[in-house]
């Protein structure tokens, strides 16, 4: 019986093809937001996850804001650093001040870094600093990727002589552009840490950045945390952020952002919900004349009711297969255009298709149960 059902449901659909095509849009369109929407989602929290991890999962950094003080001082640095999975400490010192090369005089960022900050991913041509450059105070420079371009746009800056602050300087290497959130380098140049605390007179460094060892994140946060405390008299005027905790952040305000959008195409899914039992209703209104009959030759009400059940949720579910498909190329289109990744997972999928289901069982009830609840002599008079 109940294939005789779906098999009945199915001529019926197809029987009236505009009227059904019409009927499922709003599923259609609500289907292939969720998809589209999650997909596109996905493909961003993807995207800034692969960024933030660039500068590295197993790092924080730490933000000085005591006036009193100012900083830490390089011995307090040296103590961070012997703290177990700690591999490395990575100081930042920022000035402004003016920048001869090649013949003009601007004023300039110059960034004072430790070895620590230097990898492959950071140089692109020549070297980074060295340890013999921080413990030497050495005057040599590297030049952020737009200002080297600027200044060099035809030769190699390498070799060449730049003065800082009426002090010369040697150019060792140039950057690759910055990726940086809070302070980019294209326009930067940077020196030896030691250097710069020299040239401008400081003995406090009030910005770092601390490299741990693989799964030592945590711990490291509340030694370091505690030492600094300790170091401040108990005065809460340092920030150590940790860059896993800004993954969990990101991941949390995404899922958010998921279910808010998800809720608002849903109210397509409704609409279409609304349309399916609207199209129900007269269905039932115009076939009286067949449950009437139906119920004569012995049908119950429990197998009139599954008929039309079968015919919503069919209605419902072809409606979310196109969705989709729909929002599927969509997406993948959107994605394409944005720069992210295309990740279209099993779970949105099911996620769609579900609430598709749901909306045919919930908005056909209604029309089920008018259609059993016909009386047979009634529903052949009326006919």
């Amino acid at each position: 019986m109940i294939r005789e059902n779906i098999r009945m449901a199915w001529l019926t659909v197809i029987s009236h093809k505009m009227r059904s095509f019409l009927t499922i849009l709003g599923i259609v369109i609500g289907t292939a937001s969720i998809i589209a929407l999650m997909t596109i989602i996905s493909g961003v929290t993807d995207s800034i996850n692969e960024e933030v991890a660039t500068f590295g999962a197993d790092r924080m950094t730490v933000q000085i804001e005591d006036v009193s003080k100012n900083g830490v001082s390089v011995a307090e640095l040296d103590r961070l650093e012997a703290i177990d999975g700690v591999s490395s400490v990575s100081p930042t010192t920022t000035q402004q001040t003016d920048v001869y090369v090649t013949g003009q005089t601007s004023t300039q960022s110059v960034i004072g870094k430790s070895n620590s900050y230097f990898d492959d991913s950071t140089v692109a041509t020549g070297r980074g600093l060295t340890p013999v450059d921080v413990s030497q105070q050495t005057h040599v420079a590297l030049l952020g990727d737009t200002l080297a371009k600027e200044s060099f746009p035809t030769t190699s800056p390498l070799g060449e002589t730049i003065v800082i602050g009426g002090i010369r300087y040697t150019v060792v290497g140039t950057l690759a552009p910055s990726s940086e959130f809070s302070m980019s380098t294209d326009d930067a140049v940077i020196i030896p840490v030691t250097t710069a605390l020299q040239q401008f007179h400081q003995n406090t460094i009030a910005s770092f950045d601390i490299y741990t060892d693989t799964g030592q994140s945590e711990t490291v946060n509340e030694a370091v945390t505690q030492q600094l405390t300790t170091a401040f008299n108990g005065r809460d005027t340092f920030t150590v952020t940790s860059f896993e905790d800004a993954l969990a952040s990101i991941d949390q305000i995404n899922a958010l952002l998921s279910m808010l959008l998800v809720g608002i195409a849903s109210i397509s899914l409704l609409v279409g919900g609304i349309g399916i039992m609207n199209m129900m209703l007269v269905s039932v209104t115009e076939r009286t004349s067949e449950i009437g009959l139906r119920k004569a030759l012995g049908a119950t009400p429990g197998k009139i009711r599954q008929q039309f059940l079968f015919e919503s949720v069919l209605l419902s579910l072809l409606g979310g297969f196109v969705g989709v498909v729909v929002g599927g190329l969509l997406a993948f289109g959107l994605t394409l255009v944005m720069g992210v990744p295309f990740t279209l997972a099993s779970s949105t999928i099911g996620l769609a298709l579900g609430f598709s289901i749901l909306i045919g069982v919930v908005f056909g009830y209604i029309p089920a149960r008018k259609a059993s609840n016909l009386q047979p002599i009634e529903a052949l008079r009326n006919a």
